[in-house]
């Protein structure tokens, strides 16, 4: 079955991220000609058992071998089971799941064949976004900005505002709304935080046997330790100059410096290094937000974002308070994206990854 892209106007596209926490597939639609966000559709959400989060889990930071198909095999059979609900859009964003992140070294890994996916589906899928970049000497990520950027304008923003993704890794996208395009000089600024949930998911699985600390109810029991916050903070990462990024195991000594705290304690210090985390990325704006909208399971974590409230200096909130669904943000700006690259438009910049110049990164398979 011959099934073309179309070339202008407005299109349905579906997004499928699945993210550095590990928890699950995540689907959402969106309708939008490449530029503008036309309305949102529908979203799925399946999550991944505990066996296939093993398997994902042990590929992480491998580049290659059995392990490493393992896991891939698991990304393309969750993918394809969700995303057969989804069949009846013009065309898929697939992102796959990040194994390996080195920009700088060896370049990124995400792993599931699109490929395969458009002829299982019957659908056209944009894939392998950040290849691209890389090779034009980007870090790769974060690629959410520019779909950051047409969320602005379609919730009318009329100032900077600053979008805070916390998934595993943290990253945040400064906007200004009244630039016209996303890849134009001073739109955007946007780079990895530090780590977000990664840790204290680690910690709850390592210690008690959970994917995550619910309701931030380890941490509320606990007490920061400052001198392990402080040696975070030391690290070479945050004097670094955005655009940058990070793997999720970047800063996997965290879990060493909180290795002799009680459950309590450790938790409450890593959820600690995250908001100190965003607190120090906020210095490098251009300007200051009129407020941080905040997206990912992060949110959903009241320490956290008790946290974030006392360390920034503007109002603080989740997606949802400006009509966003933070569960499937960036699952549609792969959605987003999807279309731009189909539509050979650019879905990064200087700004955004350091890349040398504005570029488009993906490959589109057609059935």
């Amino acid at each position: 079955m011959n099934r073309a892209i179309p070339k202008t106007g407005v299109v349905t596209a579906a997004g499928g991220m699945s993210g550095t926490s590990l928890d699950g597939v995540d689907v959402a639609v969106l309708r939008t000609d490449g530029r503008d966000i036309e309305g949102f559709g529908r979203s799925a959400f399946r999550d991944y058992s505990a066996d296939e989060r093993a398997v994902i889990a042990s590929a992480l930071g491998l580049w290659s071998g059995d392990t490493v198909d393992a896991a891939t095999d698991v990304v393309e059979a969750a993918h394809l089971e969700i995303l057969r609900d989804f069949a009846d859009v013009d065309l898929i964003g697939f992102h796959g799941q990040t194994l390996a992140h080195a920009p700088r070294m060896q370049g990124t890994l995400q792993v599931g064949n699109g490929a395969m996916l458009a002829a299982e589906l019957g659908v056209p899928v944009v894939w392998d976004f950040r290849t691209s970049d890389v090779e034009m000497g980007g870090e790769g990520a974060p690629l959410a900005p520019f779909f950051h950027h047409a969320c602005a304008r379609y919730i009318g923003a009329e100032g900077p505002v600053a979008f805070l993704n916390l998934g595993g890794v943290g990253n945040i996208t400064w906007v200004d709304p009244s630039v016209a395009e996303p890849q134009m000089e001073g739109a955007l600024l946007a780079f990895d935080t530090g780590p977000a949930n990664a840790p204290v998911n680690d910690l709850m699985q390592a210690r008690r046997g959970l994917p995550y600390d619910k309701d931030g109810a380890l941490a509320r029991g606990g007490t920061v330790e400052t001198g392990a916050l402080e040696l975070f903070l030391a690290e070479p990462y945050f004097a670094r100059m955005p655009p940058k990024s990070l793997d999720r195991n970047d800063f996997a000594e965290m879990v060493a410096l909180v290795r002799e705290l009680s459950d309590a304690d450790a938790a409450a210090t890593l959820t600690a290094m995250c908001a100190a985390g965003v607190a120090e990325a906020m210095q490098h704006c251009p300007s200051p937000p009129s407020r941080v909208l905040v997206t990912g399971g992060g949110r959903r974590n009241p320490v956290l974002m008790q946290m974030l409230a006392v360390s920034l200096d503007c109002p603080v909130a989740p997606v949802e308070d400006v009509g966003l669904d933070g569960d499937m943000l960036e699952a549609q700006a792969f959605a987003y994206l999807a279309v731009r690259v189909a539509r050979g438009l650019p879905t990064s910049c200087v700004s955004t990854t350091g890349v040398r110049a504005a570029v488009g990164g993906g490959i589109v398979s057609v059935p």
